[in-house]
Order: C-alpha cells, then structure tokens, then sequence
C-alpha cells in the first residue's frame, strides 16, 4: 500500500503538541513538499487547532485514534512512514503506539526523558523492529539533542584536529532560561513513583549503560550528585535534572557507533553556578533543592501537596512570550587519551523544554521522514545522532536556533 502520509502527529492538541503542530505548519504548510497530518483522541479538538492555523490548514487530514487503542493505531501506522508522538507520561500513554510502529515497519519518534520506559521498550520490540524495518528514535527533544548531537559534534572536530576522539566529555550548562510543563512534570513524577515501587527500577535508573546493548560497562563514570568545583569551567558546579537521561543517550550512541567515542568513554553534565563563595552557595542550594523535591515527590503525602499546591498541572506550561525570552547555553569540555583538549558550545534560541524543543522535534521528523532512508539505516532502537547526526544538526542551525561551534 502506498505511503499516504510522510508524518503524523500524534497528540497534536497536547500542550507540546500543538507547538509543533503551529511550527510545522509554519515551516511547511499544506500541500507542499511534505505531506502530514493531526491525530489525536478527540475530533473537536483537532479540529479547533487545524483551525486555528489559519487559511488553507482544511488541507491537512485528521485521525483520530486513542493511546490504547491498538487496532486503530495500526490504522494511523499504516498511513505514514513516520509517527511523531507528544503524548506522555509515554510509561503510561506511550507503549502500545511504540509497539505497533514496529509491527508495522513504521518509523517513530518522540521527546521521551524517561530512562525506564526506553528500557522496556527496546526489551520488547528492538528485534520486531529490526526485522520490520522500523527506526524508533527517542529522545528527539531539548532531551537529548543538545546533549548527544553536542557530544557528536565535538567528537567530530576532535578527530579532525588531533586525530583521536575525546575520551572524556564534561558538559556543563553555562545558562538556561525556561519554565517547567505540566507534562514535564508529571513525567519525572511517575518515574520517582515507579523507582519507589520497584528496585530493579531503581538499579536501572542509577545504571549509566541502562540504554546500553548489554547494560553494563566497566568504565566508572563521573557523576555530579552535589556541589564541586571545575577548574575548567572556572565555576562551581551542581546536579543538572536532565544528565539522568542525556548521559544514558550518549553512552547509548557511543555503544552503537562502535565506540567512536572510545573503549573508556567518560561522559557526565551539570549545572554552572558561579565562582566563588556565591558559586559554592548556589550549587549547594541547588543540589538540595533538587533533593529535597525528588524526596517529596516519592511520599504520597508530600507528592500530593506538590502536584496540588506547587508544580504545574498537565496541560500548562510557559507561554508563548516566555518560550521566546527562554534560551541555554551548554559548554562540552573534552579532552583526549593523550591530553590534548578542545572545548564547544550548543546554544538554542528559546525556552529549551518548549520553544527550542518544539523546533527540534518538528526538524528531527522531518529529518528521519524526508533525508533518512531505510536503505541507509536499517531498523531499530537508534539515537538522534546515530541515526540523523550531521543531516539534522544542518537543520538546527539553518532553522531551529541553535548553534554548534568550537570555542578552543
């Protein structure tokens, strides 16, 4: 049967969902080069958002189709080369649509930060997917793009200019203006909860090769849990919430690239907060400032009175005006076997979660759909740089606001 979509999106009236649907739409239109269309679980809503695209968005199909509804899912799989999902917590709304886009041979990608969920599905479907042809690519937002395409790009240079890849790469997050979603946090909710019920869970998320083929390594890596200082950065430093997640993204992309990043690859993130006295203070607060919210989070008692009183709702986020004044700043220190040491920088142009992420997001899927064929790369569990790399950072630059340059 012949393709009828190159892309869905599916969730296209969630908060993030709607933000990629209003940049592709800007991007691309209708009827152009790139043929898409809006699904979701309710014909009102989608209706109401192709609306409010403007004059000629009646062009664009819609489908609906629930989470868990598995045959009409296969109907939407069957209609597109490739699904692009916001709907999340993807541990509780995400798997059946993972599972049929590798029955079907359907490519897939999403901007899952959840390290457990990832786990169980390359478990379950990676050989499914290998066998039908399906790219399954997580992780396609501000985690993990930044982190793995920035790691990707600094590799490249220093091979280029030593000879040999950095063996170990620190990124430390010079800034970072945004604000949380709903979404965001009911995700990292349902993670603590699922760590405080299960053990394995537990070991998994404090495994850095959990997304790894074989899930272990016997590399120790750093891991900033509190307050150090970095000599490179000249700052104080502290735990950074998403290197939970980046980090298993690129030690997944060094495992599948053969180890380009070398056999002893030492990968970890975190926050700069200063020099000095006031450095120190703040990364101190901030390491128990994350503490103490991930405490919280697992008691029922207190997790009630965050999601009632303190964390935004499911469905909330920043606004427009707030994604636009958002932006971040990352530096990749690296260093070489033999000692030699280059440092990059990945800038975005937004609030990362929302605005920088719904760009990247609506360039990764047209990436995977439109410059990415199946003759090329085979089906499969990939990374954004394992399966995109040079052709999607291309597209970042020249579209979605960020910048990959080498500062020394």
């Amino acid at each position: 049967m012949q393709d009828q979509q190159d892309i869905v999106v599916f969730g296209a009236t969630s908060f993030v969902g709607q933000i990629l649907t209003h940049y592709l739409w800007r991007r691309h239109g209708a009827g152009g080069g790139l043929r898409w269309a809006l699904a979701g679980r309710s014909q009102g809503k989608l209706q109401q958002l192709r609306a409010e695209l403007g004059a000629g968005a009646e062009a664009l199909p819609l489908i609906v189709a629930d989470a868990d509804d598995e045959a009409a899912l296969r109907t939407l799989c069957n209609s597109t080369r490739v699904v692009v999902s916001t709907v999340g917590p993807y541990a509780l709304f995400g798997s059946a649509l993972v599972k049929v886009c590798a029955e079907t041979g359907t490519d897939y990608c999403d901007l899952t930060g959840e390290v457990q969920w990832i786990a169980r599905m390359i478990a379950a479907h990676e050989a499914t997917a290998k066998r039908s042809g399906a790219r399954i690519v997580h992780c396609c937002g501000f985690d993990s793009i930044p982190s793995d395409l920035g790691v990707h790009f600094l590799e490249q240079q220093a091979r280029a200019r030593f000879g040999q890849p950095c063996t170990s790469v620190r990124l430390r997050v010079k800034s970072l203006r945004g604000a949380a979603s709903g979404g965001t946090v009911a995700s990292m909710m349902n993670v603590v909860q699922e760590s405080v019920k299960d053990p394995a869970v537990r070991k998994l998320m404090s495994n850095p090769f959990a997304l790894c083929p074989g899930g272990s390594s016997s590399v120790r890596q750093p891991n900033v849990s509190f307050a150090e200082y970095d000599a490179d950065a000249r700052s104080w430093v502290g735990p950074f919430v998403m290197a939970g997640i980046n980090t298993r993204v690129v030690h997944r992309s060094n495992a599948l690239s053969a180890s380009a990043y070398g056999q002893n690859f030492r990968y970890d993130e975190a926050m700069m907060t200063g020099p000095g006295l006031k450095g120190r203070a703040t990364a101190v607060a901030l390491a128990t400032g994350l503490a103490g919210f991930l405490a919280a989070a697992a008691l029922p008692p207190s997790r009630y009175l965050l999601e009632r009183f303190v964390v935004p709702k499911p469905g909330e986020g920043p606004s427009p005006e707030a994604q636009e004044k958002g932006g971040y700043d990352f530096r990749f220190f690296g260093r070489t076997e033999s000692g030699e040491a280059m440092t990059v920088r990945v800038t975005g142009d937004r609030d990362p979660g929302y605005g920088s992420t719904g760009k990247i997001l609506g360039e990764a899927v047209v990436c995977l759909a439109l410059e990415t064929p199946k003759a090329d790369v085979p089906g499969g569990f990939w990374t954004p740089a394992t399966v995109m790399g040079e052709k999607l950072r291309g597209r970042l630059v020249e579209h979605a606001g960020l910048t990959f340059e080498v500062l020394g």
